[in-house]
């Protein structure tokens, strides 16, 4: 009597792209991605007007306007500040500071209990 699943594939299902399947990575791994990008924001030189003319001076890109720089400037600066800012909390804490938040709020704001046996 032959195996009636003897010509079932045994290998995993295989979706049209591919490409797009993520692999899961360790909390190791993320905490080191963490860091590496704490570490390259706070190690990140500034770029200076010198670097920004030699890049204009190849022709791959324009030459920008005084308002242009300020507001790549900023652009930047609040991006890194975001970025640190958020690094330094992990969920957990965030949650914390949420709940306190929550206890911290009168009882004004409280959904009153119905009751309408009483």
């Amino acid at each position: 009597m032959s195996n009636e699943y003897q010509h079932v594939s045994k290998s995993k299902l295989m979706l049209k792209n591919e490409s797009e399947i993520k692999t899961k990575r360790s909390k190791k791994h993320k905490k080191k991605d963490k860091e590496k990008l704490i570490r390259a924001v706070m190690e990140e030189p500034p770029r200076t007007e010198k670097d920004q003319q030699a890049q204009a001076s190849t022709g791959k890109t324009r030459v920008l306007t005084k308002a242009e720089e300020s507001f790549k400037k900023m652009q930047e600066k609040m991006q890194n500040k975001r970025i640190v800012q958020k690094a330094q909390m992990t969920h957990k804490q965030r949650v914390e500071q949420f709940n306190q938040h929550l206890d911290s709020l009168t009882e004004h704001f409280d959904i009153p209990k119905v009751s309408w046996t009483k």
